[in-house]
């Protein structure tokens, strides 16, 4: 495929930044977007008057400014000739606002392109994120009204992942234990101490066998990429990352789908990461360093599984014994990950595109994995029915 540069990137720490419900934020979402993309492009060496095409993530309700995407780009001075789009389709947004930049650059309509996108939802009532919650896992009319959250969903895959592997709740908990541990040197991350295992299984449970520490808290956050052909990020002479193979893959289920299938399979993640990873000539075993979009502990695991990372069976093993974390063979989710990094759902993907960058580049800080020279990043659509994949690499 025509290759794709990534060559300026900038984004706020992930956190509240609405002190309590109903509370005013600090900074309007287009004061605070706008910080950020400004950045990004300054890193790349360009202005907004060389931007092309900007593809932004839908924001949240809580956002008053309806058509966003337009008024942003107002805000910053742009004038397109690709696209000015918002996407939305539940976890995946990120993903879907980098591949539909990047499309943009590669077909043509983009000399550069912009992939953004503001959360500011922490000052959302807890009956609104409840009710968006329901209505997303299954049908609105005969499944909504029993009351499943996308949690309670990700929960029958650890009540089954247990109950078929003999895995216990503690060692699947020992992916939150390495979230903090590579989040405490990521100064973008939410939860940055470190976690001790009795902590986290002494938690109130949220849905069981899962946790408060085992599920992602609510967080805001900001962050853009710049986008532009390898041939012009080399012109630029600013240090950059190639996508070098991009897969999708649909299992045809919704979260709750309506007739029987394997729950902890994530057949869709197996698919798009085999499609990335052949249109970058490499095999899973080429691949130093991935970010999994996993909103759980035990997502982390099934994804890993399904990849091909670890046996299916054995993902959470491998958690257990250290081979997921600092000073292991198979790292994953050096930013500390959903749990750690911290989840605003519609702009995770992009978070993870941006570490796999500093990775790539370097710049990652005492959390820098020597030698890493190809990465891979896969995000759902909601509990992996759909997943997004994409391999990233240095650019020569």
């Amino acid at each position: 495929m025509p290759g794709i540069a990534i060559i300026g990137a900038a984004a706020t720490p992930v956190g509240r930044l609405a002190p309590r419900a109903g509370a005013m934020a600090e900074g309007f979402d287009h004061e605070v977007l706008g910080a950020v993309a400004l950045q990004a492009m300054s890193e790349a060496g360009i202005t907004p008057r060389d931007i092309d095409s900007a593809v932004f993530t839908a924001p949240p309700p809580t956002t008053r400014q309806l058509g966003f995407g337009s008024f942003m780009a107002a805000q910053l001075g742009l004038r397109l000739r690709g696209q000015l789009a918002e996407v939305q389709e539940m976890g995946i947004t990120g993903g879907l606002a980098f591949d539909q930049a990047a499309a943009d650059v590669m077909l043509g309509r983009a000399d550069f392109a912009l992939a953004l996108g503001v959360a500011i939802q922490s000052g959302a009532d807890s009956g609104m994120a409840m009710d968006h919650s329901v209505r997303v896992v299954g049908d609105v009319d005969f499944q909504s009204p029993f009351g499943l959250t996308p949690i309670a969903w990700y929960a029958f895959d650890a009540a089954r992942y247990m109950h078929e592997t003999g895995a216990t709740r503690a060692d699947i908990a020992h992916v939150a234990l390495k979230s903090r541990g590579f989040a405490r040197h990521n100064p973008l991350a939410q939860f940055r101490e470190p976690l001790g295992l009795d902590e986290v299984l002494r938690q109130p449970m949220v849905v069981e066998p899962l946790g408060r520490l085992e599920v992602p808290a609510r967080a805001d956050g900001a962050i853009c990429l710049v986008l532009c052909s390898p041939e012009r990020a080399r012109a630029l002479g600013v240090p950059a990352v190639e996508v070098t193979g991009r897969g999708f893959a649909s299992d045809g289920h919704h979260q709750m789908g309506d007739h029987h299938h394997d729950i902890t399979a994530f057949p869709a993640a197996h698919g798009a990461a085999a499609a990335a990873l052949t249109e970058a000539r490499c095999s899973i075993k080429d691949i130093d360093i991935a970010e999994l979009y996993a909103p759980c502990t035990i997502t982390e695991v099934l994804v890993s599984e399904a990849l091909g990372m670890f046996p299916r069976g054995h993902g959470a093993a491998a958690a257990r014994e250290g081979r997921t974390g600092p000073g292991g063979d198979r790292p994953l989710n050096t930013s500390g990950g959903c749990l750690a990094r911290g989840h605003p759902p519609s702009l995770t993907a992009l978070y993870g595109l941006l570490e796999l960058r500093e990775q790539l580049l370097g710049r990652a800080g005492a959390r820098q994995l020597q030698g890493a020279r190809r990465g891979l990043h896969i995000c759902e659509l909601g509990n992996y029915n759909a997943a997004l994949a994409h391999v990233l690499e240095r650019l020569a």
